[in-house]
């Protein structure tokens, strides 16, 4: 998951540094592994995107290989959903050959953004799931109401709806164009009207997940979590246009919290879908005592004097 986040951090680097062609070929950057004679800062950011694409390609290849292995003493879902990520981490590879080949083409662009999200989401949802199915002491029982888990995955939804708009008015320099020459503004509204609505649920998170019955613990937390991060995230969109975007650090960071947005809700669906198949570990009060749990009838005390 780390090497994922970097990911999307080092590609949005890579895209507000205006380097997303700094190697002109693929795989290898002017014919060599390691571009020592061209390298500037702007060569490797998109060198270092790549090797950690590769790294993370790597470590799903290991992942989905293990889990077929070890299938019998794993989850009977985690083969299919490693499978489903290694799938997805090879496609993302397809599109960033493709964003190269065809000079950075912005529907291009956006799929590789988008792919980028699906595994995130992908994983963090897996690694959560993991820690309850697998972990001795789930952190919560299987008594989660289903409007809450609907609520969580609608939440997850609009948030990846709004990163493509996000992704796709970035991929055509649109916020750019609109504050420069006036042009292609629609692109922008379209971007802050929809911001409301992806962040009016993970907002309504928190308060839900103190009315929802079997929300505790690591739920809790991660809900408090989202809604401090999309408060984040506003502050950061608002800055980001008052900035006029000249600000690399500003534009980098919303980009990165998106995506840690992303893996939180993620995880929390990952958590909460998982949780039902998972028996609530009974309380101290709920256990039999022992007197009570004896058979036969109780021995007489004998009075001495």
């Amino acid at each position: 998951m780390v090497a994922l986040i970097a990911l999307i951090v080092i590609g949005g680097a890579t895209r507000v540094m205006q380097a997303g062609l700094a190697c002109p070929d693929w795989p290898l950057c002017y014919g060599q592994w390691l571009p020592g004679g061209q390298l500037n800062a702007q060569v490797f950011l998109e060198w270092f995107h790549r090797l950690d694409a590769f790294v993370v390609g790597v470590a799903l290849l290991v992942l989905t290989t293990s889990s077929l292995w070890a299938r019998r003493s794993l989850p009977r879902w985690l083969p299919f959903t490693a499978g489903l990520a290694l799938l997805l981490v090879a496609v993302q590879g397809g599109l960033g050959a493709l964003t190269v080949t065809r000079l950075l083409a912005a529907p291009l662009v956006t799929a590789h953004l988008a792919t980028a999200l699906l595994l995130v989401a992908l994983l963090s949802g897996i690694h959560q799931a993991l820690r309850v199915t697998v972990a001795a002491h789930p952190g919560e029982p299987a008594s989660l109401p289903r409007w809450w888990i609907a609520l969580v995955a609608a939440a997850l939804l609009l948030l990846l709806g709004q990163c493509l708009l996000g992704g796709s008015l970035a991929s055509t320099w649109g916020a750019e164009r609109c504050l420069s020459t006036g042009d292609g503004c629609d692109q922008l509204l379209r971007h802050r009207l929809g911001a409301r609505a992806a962040a009016l649920l993970p907002l309504l998170l928190f308060p839900a997940s103190l009315a929802a019955s079997g929300t505790r613990g690591w739920l809790r937390r991660g809900a408090l979590a989202a809604a401090l991060l999309v408060m984040v995230q506003i502050g950061l969109g608002i800055a980001t246009l008052r900035l006029s975007l000249a600000a690399p650090a500003v534009t980098i960071a919303h980009q990165s919290g998106a995506a840690l947005l992303v893996a939180l809700l993620a995880g929390c669906l990952g958590r909460s879908l998982a949780s039902h198949g998972v028996p609530s570990t009974p309380s101290v009060d709920s256990a039999p005592s022992l007197m009570s749990s004896r058979s036969g009838p109780e021995p007489l005390e004998v009075a001495h004097g």
